[in-house]
């Protein structure tokens, strides 16, 4: 999956062990409760539920700019994490990394979707309603940082939703 953006191409691939450093840089920079290093090597190495994928910006110098880890349980995919670098946020890579995402979790078996997301990340909540995922409940001072609630987002009928989905 690779589209242009000027010198460079955005190309969404699997994350690699190489990938590792960026990934956890992008993820410090996102999040105020950042996932340790152990944490992604251990979905990347060790979780058999676990897919991730990066968002790469080829070009002269090529770097990670987005990640996605996600994990595939019987047949509900539940999305853990996603990032974007700020520098690269709103040119659509977190949507390219969705769709990438969901489609291989649903071609792999997938029937519903899931996640959770701070109830103030009214970036992320647009994103995930633009792919059809409602609100189904909350988790309570989710969060150990501040205490937020988390929302309980779920797409269901995941194959029919991707196909209605404009370039997805």
């Amino acid at each position: 999956m690779t589209e242009h953006a000027g010198d460079s191409t955005i190309r969404i691939r699997r994350m690699a062990a190489e990938d590792l450093v960026q990934v956890v840089e992008i993820d410090q920079v996102s999040f105020s409760m950042p996932w340790p290093v152990r944490s992604f090597r251990f979905q990347l190495e060790e979780n058999p539920a676990a897919a991730l994928w990066v968002a790469e910006e080829t070009g002269p110098a090529p770097k990670v700019v987005g990640a996605i880890v996600t994990w595939l349980l019987v047949d509900e995919v539940h999305i853990a994490t996603i990032s974007v670098h700020p520098d690269h946020r709103r040119k659509g890579i977190a949507t390219r990394l969705l769709c990438a995402a969901l489609q291989e979790n649903a071609r792999l078996g997938a029937v519903e979707a899931t996640l959770e997301v701070r109830e103030r990340n009214q970036a992320a909540q647009k994103l995930y309603n633009r792919f059809g995922f409602r609100q189904v409940g909350r988790r309570k001072h989710y969060y150990e940082d501040n205490g937020e609630d988390a929302l309980i987002l779920t797409m269901y009928n995941l194959q029919d939703t991707l196909q209605e989905l404009e370039g997805c």
